[in-house]
């Protein structure tokens, strides 16, 4: 027989909307089979029609904390545009935030354990499904921390629907309290929220997607009848194309059009005397992938 412990019950509640004890039977019959409970609970008439847990959640909200060398970004969903406006939904982002910020959790799978309320935030959110009526999960999340001297900055726009984490490191504390590096950090915030670029630059770019561009490039230009033989010289020029529209450096700066963003950070540099380099960011548009 299967050890049924109070989380699976509460997974099974949280489910089905049965009762805790009707939940902790249909356990005990199914031997704690999850799927064949919910089975159990809908034959007998016990389960809703709708279970929570199978409802897509897609709407929700993107926010970051940022405090000190340190900050987070996460995205957290719910069922309908409605409850994400709720006060409810909003007291939960709150509450994970805050859970978040205080844990030492690095990635989503970690952030999923830390701690909140006497549980996870992973149980605790899906005790609060019943509460507010609607599926409800943590989706992604990530965290930066400078080593360093720098900036962790961050920006959120269109009330969450799509949010920002950046890491910028400069060589001088002093460099990081001028309004010059502030405004070069903001800048890059509104910038990698408006272009969207998917790395730093190429060498983080990601090899499978360079690859498949690669593809797609050379079967276009077959397509438009160019020799194979003059694909070798062609295909450099659609991959620098490719640079420049994926990589945050490559890319020319949403501000000002006739510099890139790597000229914009070597400007600022010179300007203050000092070494600045992106580091890292995150970008996360609710929804997307």
């Amino acid at each position: 027989m299967a050890e049924i412990t109070a989380q699976m019950v509460k997974e099974l509640r949280v489910k089905t909307d049965a009762g805790m004890m009707d939940c902790k039977k249909a356990l005990i019959e199914c031997d704690g089979n999850m799927d064949e409970a919910v089975k159990y609970l809908r034959e007998k008439g016990i389960a809703k029609a709708a279970k929570k847990a199978d409802r897509e959640a897609k709407e929700g909200v993107v926010a970051t904390v940022v405090e000190g060398k340190s900050g987070i970004i996460f995205e957290i969903n719910c069922e309908t545009d409605f409850c994400s406006k709720g006060d409810k939904f909003k007291a939960l982002v709150a509450e994970v935030a805050a859970a978040l910020k205080a844990s030492s959790a690095q990635n989503l799978e970690e952030a999923l354990e830390a701690p909140i309320g006497g549980s996870t935030v992973a149980t605790y959110i899906a005790e609060q499904c019943a509460s507010i009526g609607e599926n409800m999960k943590l989706r992604r999340f990530a965290r930066y921390t400078l080593s360093g001297e720098g900036s962790i900055t961050s920006y959120i726009h269109m009330g969450g629907k799509v949010g920002v984490l950046l890491e910028v490191s400069c060589g001088k504390a002093e460099t990081a309290e001028t309004e010059a590096f502030k405004t070069f950090c903001k800048d890059l915030t509104l910038h990698i929220a408006a272009c969207a670029p998917k790395s730093v630059d190429s060498s983080s770019l990601d090899p499978a997607f360079v690859a498949e561009e690669q593809e797609i490039a050379k079967a276009q230009l077959l397509a438009e009848g160019k020799p194979e033989a003059l694909l070798e010289k062609i295909l450099p020029g659609k991959l620098k194309a490719l640079y420049k529209q994926s990589c945050l450096l490559n890319q020319e700066f949403v501000k000002d059009g006739s510099i890139t963003v790597e000229q914009l950070q070597n400007n600022t540099a010179k300007a203050l005397g000092d070494t600045i380099k992106v580091v890292a960011f995150h970008r996360f548009q609710l929804g997307a992938a």
